[in-house]
């Protein structure tokens, strides 16, 4: 018997060591894959937690800090109006620009964004001057010298062709009726084309002298101010800001336009109702005191200067030191406020500023009332009154695009009246403006 026993003793204990055996081999075996997974995940994450955490800082050469301007709350007395025998005009548009291609590598140290903004690209096209627009210069002399002008206009077009409607077309049509012997230049990337040609050919057709011609801004901006800004810009050492590019483009354009050639920049929502001829070195009040009549914002809707005016120079020098992509009319309206109140009395800043009448006989804020036809008999009175008064005393009336753009003009109302009183082909229906 004890034989026996002792065997089953030790088959009983090889049993016991072979089920710790397998119970270790399983436990191994079911261990094994779940740490494999957990290295796998963990591994995955500090990947994820690299390429989320992780930020690509491009380089640049500089930073620009901009300069502060300083400003006086002196206030501008008017000039009495000299004959202007040579005038230029020039008008850019500014809502939408969509052909406008600059390129700005964005500095984010240089502004913290919304959580919004950073779905935005940091980069724009980069603007590439070809061999026509670097003939900018020559086609503009050229055109100029072939044609007899008494008057001289440039307007620019920043936005495509498609975006070029029926109200900027009317805008051609007001300056071409109240200016029948006048040369138009149209310095514009998208208009300086086929498509371009075809919208402008009508106004060919009638015998008036025009052309599209590609922008050069380096030479625009030659020799000024805007020429090291715009170089900066370029190079990503200034940032955009949030406010549109093109919007702030425009505004450093029409001084640099006006500044190398001299004559007279007009936005294309303006209406032109007289002759310009008459005007020099004046600029529009857009609002005033009540009480002592003394203007409070100036706009830079309407600009009439002489060529390399002093005060021209001081708006591109204020643009360029303290130029500011984030708050709305700074580089604008604001610009041309804070720097005539700051330079007048000094000597060479003699300017005419004109009333909100001349150029702005309607508010932002009221110009629906404009869009609107009548509604009953006392309202049909107040509509002739006021469009009587404009008759009178205006040069032009803004119709604050931005604002109105979408608003149909209704029959009988203000700008129905204006508009048939400056077209040409008067054969734009009222649903079509």
């Amino acid at each position: 018997m004890y034989p026996i026993t002792k065997l089953y003793q030790h088959f009983h204990y090889f049993l016991l060591r072979l089920q710790t055996i397998k119970r270790s081999v399983f436990s191994f075996l079911f261990c094994l894959p779940t740490s494999l997974l957990a290295l796998f995940l963990l591994l995955l994450l500090a990947y994820n937690a690299f390429s989320v955490f992780s930020i690509h800082l491009p380089y640049f050469p500089a930073k620009i800090y901009p300069v502060p301007a300083i400003f006086s709350p002196e206030k501008v007395a008017g000039e009495s109006l000299q004959k202007f025998s040579s005038s230029v005009l020039y008008a850019v548009k500014e809502e939408n620009p969509t052909n406008f291609s600059l390129v700005v590598p964005i500095d984010s140290s240089l502004v913290s964004r919304p959580k919004k903004e950073h779905k935005r690209r940091t980069k724009f096209k980069i603007l590439r001057l070809g061999a026509k627009s670097r003939c900018f210069s020559a086609k503009v002399k050229e055109f100029f010298e072939n044609s007899s002008c008494k008057l001289k206009f440039f307007m620019t077009w920043i936005s495509s062709v498609e975006s070029f409607g029926h109200r900027e077309f009317l805008a051609l049509e007001s300056l071409f009726k109240s200016h029948p012997n006048a040369c138009l230049v149209m310095v514009s990337n998208s208009l300086d084309s086929s498509k371009g040609n075809l919208i402008l050919q009508p106004f060919s057709d009638k015998g008036f002298k025009l052309i599209a011609v590609k922008p050069d801004f380096d030479y625009i901006f030659k020799n000024t101010y805007a020429e090291g800004w715009f170089k900066k810009l370029k190079k990503g050492n200034v940032n955009p800001g949030f406010i549109s590019l093109g919007q702030n483009m425009s505004n450093l354009l029409r001084l640099a336009l006006l500044y190398k050639f001299g004559g007279i920049y007009l936005d294309t929502d303006v209406i032109v109702l007289k002759s310009f001829s008459k005007l020099r070195n004046t600029i529009g009040a857009q609002t005033v005191n009540a009480g002592t009549k003394n203007w409070t914002r100036l706009n830079n809707a309407v600009l009439i200067f002489d060529k390399n005016h002093p005060l021209l120079f001081k708006f591109i020098q204020e643009f360029a030191l303290t130029f500011d992509g984030n708050k709305w009319g700074h580089n604008g309206p604001y610009l041309v406020s804070r720097v005539v109140s700051r330079v007048n009395g000094r000597p060479g800043f003699n300017i005419t500023v004109m009333p909100p009448s001349a150029f702005y006989p309607v508010d932002w804020s009221r110009i629906r009332s404009f869009f609107r036809g009548p509604r009953n008999e006392i309202h049909s009175k107040w509509l002739h009154k006021k469009l009587d008064l404009i008759r009178r005393q205006s040069f032009a009336v803004h119709l604050w695009n931005k604002q109105s753009r979408r608003l149909k003009i209704e029959e009988r109302s203000i700008v129905d009246h204006l508009r048939l009183d400056c077209c040409i082909y008067c054969n734009s229906s009222l649903s079509s403006l």
